[in-house]
C-alpha cells in the first residue's frame, strides 16, 4: 500500500465509523422510539425521533465552524482525531440512557444532548475529510480519490443497515424494542475508540505544511472565508438539492417503504441493503469519469434528472408491492443522486486556497445542510400527519431544480484553487471541447 493509499484509507475508514454512528440512529428508529417517548401513534413516536435528527443537524454548522478552523489552524489529521472522539462519546451515551419509562423526560433530553454531540463531530468531519482527501490526492485523480469521502459515508450506512439485518435474524420483535436496538451503539462507540488510533498515524498534508510556512493570512476565519462570497455561494446552491435528494433517497424512504408503502421491515432492510450497496461501486466510477470529462456535466445531469423524475419516482414507490420494484426504483433514485454525491466534496475543494479551505468547504456546506438535509425527513413525515404527503415529493424536486441553476451558471472555465497550488490537477470542471 503506497503512502497515499494508506493516508486515504486512515481518512476513509474513520469517516465510516463517524457515519455509521450517525446513521445508526435512523435505521433504529423504529425499535427504540418507544423507548425515549409516550406511547402514541407510530406516526407520531417517528415524527418525534425525526425532530430530534433534525435537532442534530443544527449542530454540523458550528461543528463544521469550530472543526474547521481548527483544522486550518492547527491541521487535518487533528482535526480529524478529535471528531471521531467526540462521536464516540455520543454513541455511548446513546447505547446506555435509560427509557421513558424509567427516567420520564429526562430520557428523550438526554437523547438530544447526545445528538447535539454527534452533529457537532459530524459537522466538522465533513469538511475536514473532503478537504483531506482532495489535498492528498494524486493530481490528475482528485475525483477518484476524493468520492471515497461518499463511499465510506455510505459505507457506514451500509454497516448500519448489515448490522441491523444480523439483529433482525437473531433476536425477535419485542426484544429489538427492548434492548436489541443499545447494541450498535455499542458497536459505532467501540468501533470510533479502534479509528481514534488510525488517526493518529495519518501523514498531515503536503499543502497544510507549506500554508503554516507562509505569513499569516487570517487562516481560519470568517473574515478570510468572507473575502470569496461566490465560492460560498456556490457551496449553498450546489449542495441545496443534492443533499436533500441524498437524504430522502438513504435515509427517509426506509421509513417511507414502511410506513406508506407497507412494505415489511425486514424486506426493507434488504433493500437498502443492496441498492446502498450498489450506490457505492458507482460512487468512484463517477469520480473517475469527472476527472475525464469535468465535474460539471455529472452536477448537470443530477439536477435535471431529479428535478423531472422525483416525483413520479415517488408516486410509483407509494404504490409498488413488490421488494424487487421498491429495489428497482430505488437505485433509479440511487443513480440520479451519484451525479451530486460522487463529486460534490472535490467540487468545494477546489474553490477555496489551503488556508480557509476546511472552513470554506465546511461551513457553507453544515449550514445548507442543517436546514435542508436534515429537516428533509421532519418535514416528509410532518406532511403524511396531516394528509399531504405527495406535497413533500414536489418539494425535493423544486431544491433540486434551484441546484440546477448553481450548476447551470458553473463555467466551464472556473479557476481551481488546487490546480493553483498543484498545476497538473484538474480544474473545477474541465475543459469539454
Amino acid at each position: 500500500m503506497n503512502k497515499v493509499t494508506s493516508n486515504i484509507f486512515k481518512g476513509s475508514v474513520g469517516n465510516l465509523i463517524e457515519w455509521y454512528d450517525w446513521y445508526v440512529y435512523s435505521a433504529f428508529a423504529v425499535y427504540f422510539s418507544t423507548n425515549f417517548f409516550p406511547k402514541g401513534d407510530p406516526t407520531s413516536q417517528l415524527l418525534n425521533t425525526a425532530a430530534i435528527f433534525a435537532v442534530g443537524f443544527l449542530m454540523r454548522p458550528i461543528g463544521s465552524l469550530l472543526m474547521g478552523r481548527y483544522a486550518d489552524r492547527h491541521g487535518r489529521r487533528a482535526a480529524l482525531t478529535l471528531s471521531i472522539t467526540i462521536m464516540a462519546g455520543g454513541s455511548l451515551i446513546i447505547a446506555v440512557t435509560p427509557g421513558y419509562e424509567t427516567i420520564g423526560i429526562f430520557a428523550p433530553i438526554i437523547l438530544v444532548l447526545a445528538r447535539l454531540l454527534q452533529g457537532l463531530s459530524l459537522g466538522g468531519e465533513y469538511g475536514t475529510s473532503a478537504t483531506y482527501l482532495s489535498e492528498m490526492a494524486t493530481s490528475g485523480r482528485r475525483g477518484y480519490y476524493s468520492s471515497f469521502q461518499y463511499v465510506t459515508l455510505v459505507a457506514g450506512q451500509l454497516v448500519a443497515l448489515a448490522v441491523q439485518i444480523v439483529l433482525q435474524q437473531i433476536l425477535s420483535e419485542s426484544a429489538m424494542v427492548t434492548y436489541g436496538w443499545r447494541i450498535p451503539f455499542v458497536i459505532g462507540a467501540l468501533g470510533a475508540l479502534a479509528v481514534l488510533w488510525l488517526r493518529r498515524t495519518m501523514d498531515e498534508s503536503e499543502q497544510f505544511k507549506e500554508s503554516k510556512n507562509k505569513p499569516s493570512t487570517g487562516a481560519g476565519t470568517l473574515t478570510a472565508l468572507m473575502k470569496h462570497p461566490k465560492a460560498v455561494g456556490t457551496v449553498v446552491g450546489l449542495t441545496l438539492g443534492g443533499t436533500v435528494a441524498f437524504y430522502t433517497y438513504t435515509t427517509y424512504l426506509q421509513k417511507f417503504m414502511v410506513n406508506t408503502a407497507g412494505l415489511p421491515k425486514v424486506d426493507v432492510s434488504w433493500i437498502n441493503f443492496f441498492a446502498l450497496l450498489l450506490f457505492i461501486v458507482l460512487q468512484p466510477l463517477a469520480g473517475a469519469l469527472s476527472d475525464r470529462i469535468g465535474r460539471r456535466p455529472l452536477l448537470l445531469t443530477f439536477g435535471m434528472a431529479g428535478t423531472l423524475l422525483t416525483v413520479p419516482l415517488f408516486l410509483l414507490m407509494a404504490q409498488v408491492q413488490s421488494p424487487l420494484g421498491a429495489f428497482l426504483l430505488m437505485f433509479v433514485g440511487l443513480v440520479i443522486v451519484t451525479g451530486y454525491t460522487s463529486i460534490n466534496a472535490i467540487v468545494k475543494a477546489e474553490l477555496f486556497p489551503t488556508e480557509i479551505r476546511a472552513l470554506g468547504v465546511g461551513f457553507p456546506y453544515g449550514l445548507t445542510v442543517a436546514i435542508f438535509g436534515g429537516t428533509a425527513e421532519f418535514i416528509a413525515l410532518w406532511l403524511k400527519s396531516i394528509g399531504h404527503e405527495s406535497y413533500f415529493y414536489f418539494y425535493v424536486a423544486l431544491c433540486i431544480a434551484i441546484s440546477l441553476v448553481t450548476y447551470w451558471r458553473m463555467s466551464e472555465s472556473s479557476s481551481s484553487s488546487l490546480m493553483d497550488e498543484q498545476p497538473s490537477a484538474p480544474t473545477l470542471q474541465a475543459n469539454s471541447k
